[in-house]
């Protein structure tokens, strides 16, 4: 019998099957539990692993958001079956960003999907891109760049024409954000074990924030990114909606979905 803590965003939907699930299977203190059920969206999927992974728990989401695409599909009819199957484990480890800002104070953050460099006036910012010391872009001029990860290559890195990775692809993809020079870069890929150092050349008259999923960070001089590779996440699918399939879904879909 699992034993689930279960988790859930505050509205309607996720009360109501926040109810259907607890009436099932109950609800265990985090110690008790063996399983950690999150009920949300997307958004509240990535505060939850945050906020919770230190437990060394697995997650199971139940999407009541909208693209649900961390999440599994509820149904009254399969859930309950579903939780109680062998599941297709994921195990993912976030970007660690740690920043640098005009004040000189220093900042450290997660992110599962993303770390975005944005513009932070009317200005476009002006950045320079390295990856384990070696010069990508001298001089980026553009709204901004993110780096993404494999399961964060679906957002909002696919968003800005980034590539989709595979979730076992072992790399991480650097896309620009509305690039003004070079105006045909369209990025990198680099593999996971990579240092990405991201400096905003003028800072006083180009301010930039960075932003790890969505904690942000503003006045951002030097950004350092890399796999934290010491924290796992484990997220559990079913059998036949795997993240796997959800991102080969994405690499086929057309254009126009």
């Amino acid at each position: 019998m699992i034993k689930p803590h279960i988790l859930f965003d505050n509205n309607n939907l996720s009360i109501k099957i926040k109810n259907f699930v607890k009436k099932k299977l109950g609800h265990y203190t985090i110690a008790n539990s063996d399983l950690i059920v999150v009920i949300g969206g997307d958004g509240f999927m990535l505060g939850s692993l945050k906020r919770y992974y230190k437990y060394n728990k697995k997650f199971y989401g139940i999407n009541s958001g909208n693209y649900g695409f961390l999440m599994n599909k509820f149904s009254t009819k399969h859930t309950l079956n579903n939780l109680s199957k062998s599941f297709r484990v994921v195990t993912i480890s976030p970007l660690e960003m740690i920043v640098k800002t005009k004040s000189n104070l220093t900042k450290r953050s997660i992110a599962i999907n993303e770390v975005s460099i944005l513009r932070q006036s009317k200005q476009a910012a002006s950045l320079s891109i390295s990856s384990n010391s070696k010069t990508i872009i001298k001089n980026l001029v553009s709204d901004g760049v993110l780096v993404s990860t494999p399961a964060g290559s679906t957002a909002y890195n696919l968003s800005v024409h980034g590539p989709i990775l595979g979730i076992d692809s072992k790399k991480l993809a650097i896309s620009p954000i509305s690039p003004f020079r070079p105006r045909r870069w369209r990025g990198k890929i680099v593999g996971d074990k990579s240092k990405i150092i991201i400096k905003n050349i003028n800072p006083l008259k180009r301010p930039v924030s960075a932003v790890a999923d969505n904690v942000e960070v503003r006045n951002a001089i030097n950004i350092s990114i890399k796999i934290n590779k010491k924290i796992k996440f484990s997220l559990l699918y079913d059998s036949n909606r795997s993240l796997q399939k959800k991102i080969k879904i994405e690499q086929i879909r057309n254009e126009t979905n």
